[in-house]
């Protein structure tokens, strides 16, 4: 079983890329958008999980070094030099942010009542919750949103992909830690995260729009241009160190909390905030995207089932190109 799975995703994604498909898609701009979406933003990605799946054994790289740079490094990095240097006007922020929030915790409340009906454990319970509030709204997100609905659009995914990724690192934090350690301690735990950590001061910045010093700009705009590739390659070690793929029915579960349920609330949500138009279409699609490495990268640091964290990643990103399929001839 995980020998087939991982090379029809691998040889698939290995052809997809390759220089024949490369030049024709070049050569032929009259392909489907959807085949151009497909061969150029995720082929790319699962390229790199290829690399960290079949060259980390090959390296003895351990993926467990390779989380804790990404987690304590490049991903504060990342946010900080982001959200400090965003351009989107504060009204249009605080409405996006308004309705994320209310969102996220539907999700999250929706992910943990599932997960405590069907009588799992609590670390399970907080696995799903995970993968229900933390949608690859970056490398996946704003190169879909951009290629379908056009470069006026790329403003607002970047304010979702800003507000996404506050809450929810914050919201997954605080249930890994609830699981972990339980009371005030879960939740003082939270704000010293690395990453929030990193918020608050780029909030700072953002607000007073004071400009950051430029040694600090261009050190953190390095060092976040690696999460990404990073967090990619990580996953594909990862997946080589799980000795069975096994695909459960919990796995299915959360996938469908991501890929169904997410785009679902987000739409009944939508007509509340005033949301219309582009800013619609971006948002549904935002919250229509997959799990993000990022849910495996969490689940590891904090030790709550990273095999099956990695796994929901996988299917779920697979899986997604089918609902993005349908989702985008409708949006």
């Amino acid at each position: 079983m995980r020998t087939l799975l991982l090379l029809a995703i691998f040889l698939g994604s290995f052809i997809a890329g390759s220089g024949f498909v490369g030049w024709f898609v070049q050569d032929n701009p009259g392909l489907p958008p959807l085949i151009q979406v497909f061969l150029n933003t995720i082929t790319p990605i699962f390229l790199l999980v290829a690399i960290g799946y079949f060259v980390g054994p090959r390296l003895e790289v351990q993926s467990r070094s390779l989380t804790k740079i990404a987690y304590f490094v490049f991903v504060p990095s990342f946010i900080f030099n982001t959200i400090s240097n965003a351009t989107v006007p504060g009204s249009l922020f605080l409405l996006i942010l308004g309705f994320t929030l209310v969102l996220q915790l539907s999700m999250a409340t929706i992910a943990g009542l599932t997960g405590v009906l069907l009588r799992r454990p609590k670390e399970t319970v907080a696995a799903f919750i995970m993968v229900a509030v933390f949608p690859n709204v970056g490398n996946f997100g704003l190169g879909i949103v951009e290629f379908h609905l056009g470069t006026e659009a790329v403003l607002l995914a970047a304010v979702y992909f800003l507000t996404v990724s506050m809450t929810s690192f914050t919201i997954s934090v605080a249930a890994a830690n609830l699981v972990r350690h339980g009371g005030l301690s879960a939740v003082l735990q939270v704000f010293r995260t690395p990453a929030l950590l990193a918020l608050w001061p780029a909030l700072a910045f953002y607000i007073s729009g004071v400009e950051v010093p430029l040694l600090l700009e261009r050190m953190t705009g390095l060092l976040g241009q690696a999460m990404v590739p990073v967090m990619l390659v990580t996953l594909g070690v990862q997946l080589a160190e799980i000795e069975e793929i096994q695909i459960t029915w919990e796995v299915w579960v959360a996938t469908g909390l991501r890929l169904l349920v997410g785009p679902g609330i987000a739409v009944l949500l939508m007509p509340l905030f005033g949301l219309e138009g582009i800013a619609r279409a971006a948002g549904v699609l935002q919250f229509a995207m997959p799990a993000a490495v990022l849910v495996a990268i969490v689940a590891m640091e904090h030790n709550l089932q990273p095999a099956f964290a990695t796994t929901t990643v996988l299917v779920s990103t697979m899986l997604s190109l089918l609902t993005l399929t349908v989702l985008l001839t409708l949006v």
